[in-house]
């Protein structure tokens, strides 16, 4: 992995098909220490999957969100302060609106990550939490709008990475109807994720395979870690009876992650078939990477 120089407390806001989020953290050598984490639910790939691109009323809510939590980076004392943009500023046909919002709102520059810069950073954000990385680590990145899967060894960073239209609230809005969704819906789901999941090359064989995002979180809580691939086919056959008011009584998570608790894990449950290994939930993911991305162009700059 690249090195890092550290000393330095930065800002990072990810604008996510799901939700806005903020992470304030302390990079010192390499390890990545929160100071503050915020989120906020926006559902711009909703927009982004019916109408193609972001309307007015979801610009101006992503407006106020991103004005508010820089403030709250520069409260907090960050030096350096970016925003990031994952699969909204990819599957929508007016990103230059986006970007334009989130710059006249901030004041900072914004990145929109590309399919292969988004689970690159993913992998390295992941890592940045383990003490002694295996020899050859994989990471999947389960968002809303896309699914980046990047295997590679600690020494030589990524050398495998794939992006995925398979997102949970993509995968969620297109492909499972109804509250709780039938079992041929279900069934179907299953095919779908299988077809946008299939690649030319198969990835390599990890030693671990991490699982980052909200979904991969969420899991976690409910089922412990790791998640074996037979558990999740349980979790699958339990999330498919229950109505989203159910997910949340039972599982205590948020009507907004429920909502998305059945996509994502279907999505998870092939990421397992493929590359052959249970999942780790962990920490960590492309607003780590992220800052440490930050942490290193500031250094250079110096």
């Amino acid at each position: 992995m690249p090195g890092t120089i550290g000393g330095v407390r930065v800002g990072i806001l990810d604008v996510g098909s799901n939700s806005v989020r903020l992470l304030v953290a302390d990079v010192d050598d390499g390890r990545v220490v929160p100071v503050r984490s915020e989120r906020e639910y926006v559902r711009l790939g909703i927009d982004a999957y019916e109408l193609g691109r972001i309307g007015p009323k979801k610009l101006e809510r992503t407006r106020k969100v991103a004005r508010a939590f820089a403030r709250m980076a520069r409260n907090a004392e960050a030096e350096r302060v970016e925003t990031i943009v994952t699969a909204p500023g990819r599957q929508i046909s007016n990103p230059d609106e986006l970007v334009h919002a989130l710059v006249a709102s901030t004041g900072m520059s914004v990145v929109t990550l590309t399919a292969e810069e988004e689970g690159c950073l993913a992998w390295e954000g992941a890592l940045a939490g383990l003490d002694e990385p295996p020899e050859v680590v994989g990471v999947v990145d389960l968002g809303g709008g896309s699914c980046e899967l990047a295997v590679g060894t600690p020494n030589l960073g990524p050398v495998w990475v794939e992006s995925f239209e398979a997102g949970g609230l993509r995968v969620t809005q297109e492909h499972l109807p109804g509250d709780p969704p039938s079992a041929a819906t279900v069934a179907h789901a299953r095919e779908r994720i299988a077809e946008l999941l299939a690649t030319p090359t198969r990835p390599p064989r990890p030693d671990v395979m991490l699982a980052v995002g909200g979904v991969s979180r969420a899991l976690a809580r409910i089922a412990g870690r790791p998640i074996g691939r037979d558990r999740l086919e349980e979790l699958i056959e339990s999330l498919s009876s229950c109505s989203t008011a159910d997910v949340v009584r039972r599982h205590g998570v948020s009507p907004e992650r429920a909502t998305t608790l059945l996509g994502g894990t279907l999505v998870l449950s092939e990421v397992a078939r493929l590359v052959e290994q249970d999942l780790v939930p962990t920490r960590g993911g492309v607003r780590e990477g992220a800052a440490l991305a930050l942490a290193r162009a500031r250094a250079a700059a110096a």
